[in-house]
């Protein structure tokens, strides 16, 4: 039944609160989105600048089916909405100093290119793809649902699923019953990455994440993935969404733990209900009194564990590498050490894996005619870890991300270089409010998952909604 007398206030119009404000205008209710930037899209927003654009965080659009239901529940169309282009292959893995693997959309190509590595790994793919679709059709159901408690866990569904989670392996462990070459397992492991976490300690549900790509494909949005937020904020407004750009939330009004109004510089924005798609940890450190807050005190929330963080380099260049993929990720020949030093130790790392995205080669709308963008992330430690990130670190960290690209071809973009920007971790923080600049968030550790996360309808404050 319509409703027209509620109002929703949402802060942050990332890709939670816009999908959110279409389907509760779709509801009838009054929605306003505040948002502290001058665009839409939080890190999924992009960087414009002399004529380039770059997409800030996610490059890899994956499993359409998340937001076509959104659309369609909206009365759109996704995919006659957004222009997009499936990608094969999908990507390209380089093994430092031991081969590279292209990943193609075609499950029987793909078991060619694995065999050109490893032979007798290639048979294994079959069985791997249904084993995982078996795990992804258990477990759809139990992901989309509420954990409020831990008896939620013994729900007859969740215990019908629970012995394909096997939680006492990871993702790498779980991929050994497939895949006896290290490089292989990596080809279906680095997706941990996508949670900020290692492949050697997320819970192996996660393997359903490579299988989400192989099964659904990968895309690429025209125009970039912010390029998908621009899009969803203008159906939103069509819908009669009020998206309130540059007006950040300075404090919550609350009646005992009710929020009851957000107020800007601008003015006060009452509510009903309210929805935070902002960064959880840096917004209840600032805009929710501590003292009523009852699980997710500060002391709680400091003593979390969270991701990695992300130095980032967005580069407008001189021509084009045709020859470099849309997606590349470069592994470390000493992955675990890598890994080790970013997650565990905190230091920058000495030998980094990285990812680049050239974009240019199949998306023309991202550069000026006869130039390209490219787009590098480096995983590095959070803000918990001891690197200061001032003037002089970034300026070294840069010549040697600069020179670890070489590793992939890349010899003369120093001279190519005609536009950029750099993120560090620090810049994380400061210009997205990122908690501790962990890019990806609270991890996805099995004691950090369903009920142990924030709940959707956070339970230290009422009429709230995460």
């Amino acid at each position: 039944m319509k409703n027209n007398n509620k109002k929703i206030v949402i802060i942050g119009a990332g890709p939670g609160g816009l999908a959110i404000s279409m389907l509760l205008a779709n509801c009838g209710l009054d929605v306003t989105v505040l948002e502290k930037r001058g665009q839409v899209g939080g890190r999924t927003g992009q960087i414009r600048q002399d004529g380039f654009t770059f997409d800030i965080g996610p490059t890899f659009f994956l499993y359409p089916p998340v937001i076509e239901n959104i659309f369609a529940r909206c009365g759109f169309d996704f995919w006659a909405e957004v222009p997009m282009k499936k990608l094969d292959p999908m990507y390209r893995l380089v093994f430092e100093n031991r081969g590279h693997l292209d990943a193609k959309a075609n499950i029987g190509a793909m078991m060619e290119e694995i065999a050109r590595i490893a032979p007798d790994d290639a048979p294994a793919l079959q069985r791997y793809m249904d084993e995982n679709r078996q795990k992804l059709a258990h477990f759809k159901p139990v992901l989309e649902s509420a954990f409020e408690s831990v008896m939620d866990f013994v729900k007859p569904e969740v215990m019908k699923s629970i012995f394909m989670l096997r939680p006492q392996l990871s993702i790498d462990g779980d991929l050994r019953r497939y895949f006896a070459d290290d490089r292989v397992r990596q080809a279906f492991s680095f997706q941990a990455k996508y949670l900020g976490m290692s492949p050697f300690n997320c819970p192996s549900l996660f393997t359903i994440l490579a299988f989400l790509e192989y099964e659904y494909g990968v895309y690429h949005p025209i125009g970039g993935c912010g390029a998908v937020m621009d899009k969803m904020a203008e159906l939103a407004t069509r819908m009669g969404v009020k998206i309130k750009l540059s007006e950040g939330v300075e404090s919550i009004d609350f009646d005992g733990k009710r929020a009851r109004s957000a107020i800007t510089a601008k003015g006060r924005y009452e509510c009903d209900s309210m929805v935070i798609n902002a960064d959880f940890a840096q917004t209840m450190k600032t805009l929710v009194p501590n003292r009523i807050r009852k699980r997710w005190t500060d002391k709680s929330i400091q003593k979390k564990k969270y991701s990695c963080s992300t130095y980032m380099m967005y580069l407008g260049i001189k021509g084009r590498y045709d020859d470099l993929p849309h997606h590349t990720i470069f592994l470390s020949e000493d992955l675990h050490g890598n890994i080790d030093q970013i997650q565990h130790r905190k230091v920058l790392p000495e030998s980094p894996s990285f990812y680049v995205q050239n974009a240019s080669i199949n998306d023309s709308t991202l550069a000026p005619n006869g130039m390209s963008t490219l787009y590098v992330l480096v995983p590095v430690a959070n803000l918990e870890g001891e690197t200061e990130w001032n003037a002089e670190a970034e300026a070294k960290f840069r010549e040697f991300a600069l020179k670890r690209l070489e590793a992939i071809g890349l010899t003369d973009l120093r001279e190519r270089i005609v536009s950029e920007k750099i993120m560090t971790p620090q810049r994380w923080h400061d210009e997205l409010d990122v908690y501790n600049g962990a890019t990806f968030n609270l991890s996805h550790t099995l004691t950090q998952m369903l009920t142990f996360r924030p709940h959707n309808r956070f339970e230290d404050l009422d009429g709230v909604y995460l």
